[in-house]
């Protein structure tokens, strides 16, 4: 029998565990680790690893959902990207689907639907994918040197395609998924660049553009806007800002929900329900009919006695069954355990059951399962009765589930479940013996997104097949296939050294480009691009390998495609990935280490011509020099842990302010990720109350498009902050063109005005109009508009005569140390004053 899977079952009510327990234990595919709370569960997690988790919602402190993000955390035993199901009471469809998304819960199913819970399951296993967490970026950049600064700076967050011409754009995004598409319209014709928006849009109306455009050029932006096009940067451009504006473009998509789509899913699950509910319903009728066989055995198992089931179970009379021995019609690899337990039976144990395969009389084999049990009479004559009811229909869905969760079902390859599972393996093995080698390929059919789009999707999976079938006729069974995701393959090859992968490789290749496939008009071909890297004793971590083979695969594309590429620490294209990943390894040390350094920069009152307050900025100390936050923060993005960071500065802050009486308010920022966390509120709570701080010195900032991200859980989070006494403030409002509506559903007492509006509206009605709108809807919401980037006098008297509340910016003052902010703090006043 295959190896069965490790379930984590976590819920707090014990018929609700038992609800769940009984739909799964029938298959004998699972074995269940059942617990009552996320702690323990938390607990065994840190020491072992398992295949799948099924929670509750209400399941202790740690609720189904954030127990749900700590495994996503990769803080665990158990993979980051272990197959997810939460099983709450009830739950509202819409919601459960965008916050299951938000978390990386791979499926939500309420109690009263258990009866579908193996369905759901065999679904989450054969499909289950870990995504990558870089977006791909086309880019019409004319200049190479820009184009070469772009692509370099917007490295950790897109996989940057680079072309020069607008109908090479237009013939790469037919060709390709892209999550942007960013285009330098100041060296390219209006027209060009208006045509080339409305193809791109008519072809994908939903897809994000981003242009970059002349700086006075108000006429030309409204029209690109008016055209779909989603945002705009104006030259000269700032990368950072550039790459924020580019990440809110490309994920816009997270921010909406589109209500066709949505009655769509609704009416498939209607449809799906349904179907459910007719299957559940035959296989109640085909059950109501089935008769359980009843024998009596002696002790040397002669059958006795036998009732009329037996004829429709076995297709054998009853005459001539009588008198003859039941092990007579059992499989052979059955029999060892048929003899065991009857010497059990004999020997005086109460009763047992197993499953095992009797003999039809047309042949076939039918799964059946048995109960034996010992009698005793008066005269100490030993009897064996035995019920025998057939399982057949649950063992072949048994063994359906099982195929299910380690294959896919368009190709009949192996899955990316399983391949996780093998790859884990194969380091294992290469990591024990110094001997071993072995290698990871990694295949990516070329314009395949072309016959999907022209063809149509069915042609598309057509394809596919053909390709598996092909993998199969030129790769031995010794080696592994699997289908990774889309059009995307990968080969677990044993026992090979590099070269002979890559020869392996090459003909794969070489299959592809040489066969034709046929449609109902006519026949084409297509080719792959293979990423190559070895596993070794040296090289066998599974994460390592993987994101070596995808950074090969990706030069393999770059280098033009149908061709293979093996990976080496050489290669220039992954630098900026290393430098990005031991960066960040870096600046994790220097947190830990305290190495940072806190500077301070006024928010000026313009009504009371006072600093109101101070806004706290991060620096750390790293090989004696000082690195700002956007020379680290990314990597800490990278590697999933600004909440390092945050809880440094809230904690050094407070501690700040406790001991310089000048800081008599400060603002901090704060993450998306840990403002969500739930160590966040314990934390301030804690440091507040050890360095004798009132909470309403303490205001927090997250930004606009964070917010938007959970609205929920920010509402929430910052209700939590305002009973605590804390101040919260909403940072660089305005980016993204976001409307004002969620405004009003958030506690905030002071909202940010983006300096990207700020810094030109002097010079831009465009941006002078959005400070006056966000100066207006705050104070009509009873809030405070506060400015950045008050670079010169001229627009530190714009916005004093606007009427907005607060100023920052280097007019005012740059960020300073606080031993520096105290001896500058007469003259800052003073300069001020006198404006």
């Amino acid at each position: 029998m295959a190896k069965q899977l490790t379930l984590l079952l976590v819920n707090a009510d014990h018929i609700e565990r038992q609800t769940v327990i009984r739909t799964l234990q029938k298959l004998n595919v699972f074995q269940i680790i059942e617990l009552s709370d996320t702690q323990a569960a938390l607990q065994l997690l840190k020491q072992q690893a398992v295949d799948l988790v099924i929670s509750g919602l209400n399941v202790g402190k740690i609720d189904g959902w954030r127990f749900s993000r700590m495994i996503r955390s990769g803080l665990l035993k158990t993979p980051k990207n272990t197959p997810i199901v939460l099983i709450p009471p009830t739950y509202c469809e819409r919601i459960a689907e965008t916050t299951a998304r938000s978390y990386s819960i791979d499926a939500v199913l309420p109690l009263e639907r258990h009866d579908v819970l193996p369905q759901v399951l065999a679904n989450v296993l054969s499909t289950h994918l870990q995504k990558s967490s870089r977006l791909n970026l086309l880019l019409l950049e004319h200049n190479e040197k820009k184009a070469a600064d772009i692509v370099d700076h917007l490295a950790l967050s897109f996989t940057t395609n680079h072309v020069i011409s607008a109908n090479t754009a237009l013939s790469e995004f037919l060709q390709n998924d892209y999550a942007i598409v960013l285009l330098d319209a100041t060296s390219t014709r209006a027209e060009t660049t208006k045509e080339l928006v409305a193809n791109i849009l008519q072809h994908k109306p939903s897809q994000a553009i981003v242009t970059i455009i002349d700086n006075q050029d108000a006429d030309y932006a409204e029209q690109l806007l008016l055209l779909g096009v989603t945002d705009f940067v104006r030259s000269p451009y700032n990368l950072s800002l550039l790459s924020k504006v580019c990440d809110h473009a490309a994920r816009r998509e997270d921010f909406m929900v589109s209500y066709a789509e949505f009655a769509n899913k609704v009416e498939q699950l209607s449809r799906s329900e349904q179907s459910y509910k007719e299957l559940f319903s035959a296989h109640q009728r085909i059950l109501l009919h089935l008769n359980t066989v009843v024998l009596e055995l002696d002790a040397k198992g002669t059958i006795r006695f036998i009732n009329p089931a037996w004829e429709q179970l076995t297709g054998y009379k009853l005459k001539s069954t009588l008198s003859t021995q039941l092990c007579d019609y059992v499989l052979p690899e059955y029999l060892p355990k048929l003899h065991q337990i009857v010497e059990e039976i004999l020997a005086g144990a109460h009763s047992s059951t197993f499953e095992l395969q009797i003999k039809h009389d047309s042949g076939t084999a039918v799964w059946v399962e048995c109960r034996f049990q010992l009698i005793k009479n008066k005269t100490s004559t030993t009897t064996i009765t035995a019920t025998i009811d057939n399982i057949h229909e649950r063992k072949e869905a048994e063994l359906q589930l099982r195929h299910l969760a380690l294959h896919d079902t368009l190709t009949g390859l192996h899955n990316r479940y399983y391949f996780d599972q093998q790859l884990n393996l194969f380091c294992q093995q290469a990591k024990l013996q110094h001997d071993i080698e072995h290698a990871l390929i990694y295949i990516d059919l070329d314009h395949f997104k072309i016959i999907n789009d022209s063809k149509g999707h069915q042609q598309g999976d057509i394809v596919l097949q053909e390709v598996a079938q092909l993998f199969g006729e030129h790769i031995s069974q010794e080696h592994l296939i699997f289908r990774i995701g889309g059009d995307e393959f990968a080969v677990l090859l044993k026992n090979k050294s590099l070269l002979e992968a890559h020869m392996m490789a090459e003909s794969i290749c070489s299959a592809i480009e040489s066969h034709r496939f046929h449609s109902e008009e006519a026949s084409y071909t297509i080719s792959c691009s293979i990423g190559l890297t070895q596993i070794t004793q040296t090289n066998c971590d599974p994460n390592e390998c993987l994101k070596q083979s995808d950074i090969a695969l990706y030069i393999a594309k770059n280098l033009g495609r149908n061709l293979v590429h093996c990976y080496s620490k050489e290669d220039d294209k992954n630098s900026t990935l290393q430098t990005g990943l031991e960066w960040g390894h870096s600046v994790r040390e220097a947190l830990k280490n305290n190495q940072l350094e806190l500077h301070y920069q006024p928010i000026w009152d313009f009504k009371n011509n006072t600093i109101a307050y101070y806004e706290t900025l991060l620096r750390l100390i790293i090989d004696d020099k000082l690195i700002y936050p956007n020379q680290f923060i990314p990597a800490l993005e990278l590697l999933n842990d600004t909440y390092l960071m945050d809880q440094s500065v809230i904690r050094e802050s407070i501690r700040a302010v406790a001991m310089h009486p000048e800081l008599h308010q400060i603002s901090l920022n704060l993450s998306a990720q840990s403002f969500l966390d739930e160590r966040l509120m314990p934390h301030i709570q804690t440091c507040l109350r050890d360095f004798q701080v009132p909470a309403h010195c303490i205001i927090f900032e997250i930004t606009e498009s964070a917010s938007i991200n959970n609205l929920a859980a920010t509402q929430a989070m910052i209700k939590q902050l305002n009973q605590l006494g804390c101040h919260f403030s909403i940072d660089d409002f305005g980016t993204g063109f976001s409307t004002f509506s969620y405004l009003k559903q958030l506690p905030a007492q002071h909202v940010k005005i983006d300096g990207s509006f700020v810094r030109d509206m002097l010079n831009d009605p465009i941006d002078l109009a959005l400070v006056k709108a966000v100066n207006d809807i705050s104070h009509s919401l009873d809030k405070c508009s506060v400015a950045e980037y008050v670079e010169n006098k001229e627009i530190f008297e714009a916005l004093k005569e606007i009427g907005v509340d607060y100023g920052q910016g280097y007019f005012i003052s740059r960020p300073l140390p606080i031993e520096q902010l105290k001896l500058a703090l007469e003259t800052i006043l003073s300069l001020k004053t006198a404006c």
